[in-house]
C-alpha cells in the first residue's frame, strides 16, 4: 500500500503494480466466487472476474427471464456456473451480493444458512450493511464481510476493462473473521479491473455514494441541465442550440478537458470569456446549492433516502411504474432534440 499526498491530505492507496494480479491469483486460487444477481453489476465484474481466470459461477431467478438469459448468452451454462440464488449461496466461499438494494433485503433470508464458517460476503455498496434496522442483513460473526465499490457503472467496469483502461474502486472491510479478509478485498478489487483501490469503510461509502448519486453524478446534472435548456428555449433558442450549449459541448468536450487535467486545466484551455464568465459565476452556483447539499447529506444519514429506496423499490409494480418516470425524462424536449443531434455526430453518420 501506498501513501500518496491527494489535494495536501496523506491517503492510502493499492495499485495493481503493488498488489498484482499473480498475487491476487494466488489469494483466490482455492476460492469459488459466486455472483448473485446479474442485473447492473453482475455482468461487468462476473466477465472481468472470469477473463482473468477465476472460478466464477452466477446467482439468478431464473423468473427474471431477461437476466437469466443475459447469463446464458454471456456464456454462463444452467447446472454448471448458472444457478437459482440458493444454490449459488451454497456453493460459493466468496458470495458477492449484486442484487438490488431491495433485492438484497428480500433475498437475504434465503441465503443466510449458506453463509457458513469462513466464507466471505462481499458488497459493491455499503447499503445493506449500514442500514441493517431497515434492510435485516445482519452477518453471521464467523464470515468475513468486505466491499468493493467500482466508481463506475457495470458497463463502465466492462467497457474499462476491455480497453485496458480500468477503473478505481474504494475497499472496506466490515468483518475479518478468516485474517484474510484484507487480502481477499484486493484480490477481489483487481481480479474485476480495478486499476487502483483506495480503503474506506462501509458507511463513508454508502454516504458518499448515495450522496453523489443524488447529486453532481445523476440528480444534479440532470436538474441543472434542464433549468438552463428551458431557460434558453424561454428566451428564443431553438432546441438544437440550446441543446448544444447545455449537453453536447459539456459531454463531447469541456468534461473530457476535466478528465484529462482537471478543471483548473479546462478553464486554462477554454477562451478568456469563457474563463471570466465561469469564474464569476461558480461561486454563486456554489453558494446556491450549499443547502441543498447539507439537506441532502443529512437525508442520507439518517436514512430518509434510504426507507424511500426500500419502500419504492419493493412495490410489485416498481418496473411499470419506474418505466412511466424514465420515458418522461426520454420524450422531453431537451433529450429528443439530443437522439437526433447524436445521429449528426460524424462517427455516426460514417457507419
Amino acid at each position: 500500500m501506498s501513501k500518496m499526498n491527494i489535494g495536501g491530505v496523506m491517503e492510502e492507496v493499492v495499485t495493481d503494480d503493488e498488489f498484482t494480479l499473480e498475487k491476487a491469483r494466488e489469494v483466490l486460487k482455492d476460492e469459488t466466487i459466486a455472483i448473485l444477481g446479474y442485473g447492473v453489476q453482475g455482468p461487468g465484474q462476473g466477465l472481468n472476474l472470469l477473463d482473468n481466470g477465476f472460478k466464477v459461477i452466477i446467482g439468478q431467478r431464473e423468473s427474471e427471464k431477461e437476466y437469466w438469459d443475459k447469463a446464458i448468452a454471456d456464456g454462463f451454462v444452467p447446472g454448471k456456473t448458472l444457478f437459482p440464488i440458493e444454490e449459488a449461496a451454497k456453493r460459493g466461499t466468496i458470495v458477492m451480493m449484486l442484487l438490488s438494494d431491495a433485492g438484497q433485503k428480500m433475498v437475504w433470508p434465503v441465503i443466510k444458512p449458506y453463509m457458513t464458517e469462513g466464507k466471505a460476503l462481499y458488497f459493491s455498496h455499503g447499503f445493506s450493511i449500514v442500514y441493517k434496522e431497515q434492510t435485516g442483513v445482519v452477518p453471521p460473526e464467523n464470515i468475513d464481510v468486505i466491499l468493493v465499490a467500482p466508481k463506475g457503472s457495470g458497463l463502465t467496469v466492462r467497457r474499462n476493462f476491455l480497453d485496458g483502461s480500468g477503473i478505481n474502486s474504494s475497499i472496506a472491510v466490515f468483518q475479518d473473521y478468516t485474517g484474510r479478509a484484507y487480502d481477499r478485498t484486493c484480490a477481489i478489487g483487481i481480479a474485476v479491473g480495478s486499476g487502483y483501490l483506495f480503503p474506506t469503510t462501509f458507511e463513508n461509502e454508502v454516504y458518499s455514494d448515495l450522496t453523489g448519486e443524488r447529486g453532481v453524478l445523476m440528480g444534479c446534472l440532470a436538474g441543472v441541465m434542464e433549468a438552463q435548456y428551458n431557460c434558453l428555449r424561454k428566451n428564443g433558442h431553438t432546441p438544437s442550440e440550446a441543446f448544444n450549449e447545455t449537453v453536447e459541448e459539456l459531454t463531447q468536450s469541456l468534461i473530457r478537458l476535466v478528465a484529462e487535467n482537471g478543471m483548473d486545466w479546462m478553464y486554462a484551455n477554454c477562451s478568456t470569456t469563457a474563463q471570466r464568465g465561469a469564474l464569476d459565476w461558480k461561486g454563486r452556483f456554489r453558494e446556491a446549492v450549499v443547502p441543498v447539499f447539507d439537506d441532502l447529506y443529512e437525508r442520507v444519514k439518517s436514512g430518509k433516502e434510504t426507507a424511500i429506496v426500500l419502500d419504492v423499490n419493493s412495490a410489485p409494480d416498481y418496473r411499470e411504474k419506474l418505466q412511466v418516470e424514465l420515458d418522461a425524462i426520454k420524450n422531453m424536449e431537451m433529450w429528443r432534440a439530443g437522439a437526433v443531434l447524436r445521429e449528426l455526430r460524424p462517427e455516426r453518420r460514417k457507419k
